[in-house]
């Protein structure tokens, strides 16, 4: 039988691109993307956020912006090596920097230009259905933990068996941090609360809507969640192609 949650293209295993239109074709959709990157330092366990802001061909650099938290950039004024990690409609794109890293400036604001990457990991990594929720379905959710309390309150706006998106109203980026595993995430689903744990993996604010959006995933959710949330994305996959016959 077929599972209605899987893709037909499946994930495919991870790819080392090596060809430099590739990696600059690559890093060209982070910039547009507005993508978030999760910086990591070798030997260290915190995660810092930025955000690609420029790419020169010609001089083969790359600009990254400011790191938040913004403690990162000791690190960086010391030359020590890291990766970086982000995610573009569900494929994971990552490269290391090993290179000193100049500290300058970009129309105005603080940067940091790297060396353009020569080696870039390509994976395709989604493998599960996600169905959007309309405006008139978004489910409440809250977002707790160790390192997050009081909870914050928000919308779930997209599900899959693996995760989901949500919105929170004003800027909460500080309260955020992308790759943080937040031990208390309880959505009021139509068919039945869901409670579980979720790794942050995406944060944006955006000032027009003065909304900040994030993605979840799931961690370590236990068969009877997964069933759960499973039996919800089947049920929005129905009513989405019931909609499209119509």
């Amino acid at each position: 039988m077929s599972n209605p949650f899987i893709e037909e293209a499946g994930p495919q295993p991870p790819k080392v691109l090596t060809a430099p239109l590739e990696i600059f074709a690559n890093l060209r959709l982070l910039l547009q993307g507005r993508d978030p990157l999760i910086i990591k330092f070798k030997d260290r366990n915190q995660r810092f956020q930025s955000f690609l802001v420029e790419i020169n061909r010609e001089r083969a650099v790359i600009a990254l912006d400011e790191l938040v938290p913004g403690e990162g950039e000791r690190y960086l004024q010391s030359g020590e090596p890291f990766t970086v990690e982000a995610f573009h409609d569900g494929i994971r794109i990552a490269w290391e920097c090993a290179d000193p890293v100049h500290i300058g400036e970009l129309q105005g604001a603080r940067c940091y230009w790297c060396h353009l990457p020569e080696r870039m990991i390509y994976h395709q990594r989604r493998n599960a259905f996600r169905a959007s929720l309309g405006q008139g379905q978004l489910v409440n959710i809250e977002l707790s933990g160790a390192r997050l309390s009081p909870p914050l309150k928000g919308q779930m706006l997209d599900i899959s068996a693996t995760g989901c998106r949500l919105r929170f109203p004003g800027n909460v980026t500080e309260r955020l941090q992308p790759g943080q595993v937040y031990e208390h995430f309880v959505a009021m689903l139509p068919i039945g609360t869901l409670t579980t744990a979720g790794e942050l993996r995406h944060l944006r604010f955006e000032e027009k809507a003065n909304m900040t959006f994030a993605g979840l995933r799931f961690h370590r959710m236990d068969g009877l969640e997964q069933r759960h949330v499973e039996r919800f994305v089947y049920q929005l996959q129905r009513e989405a192609r019931r909609v499209e016959q119509e």
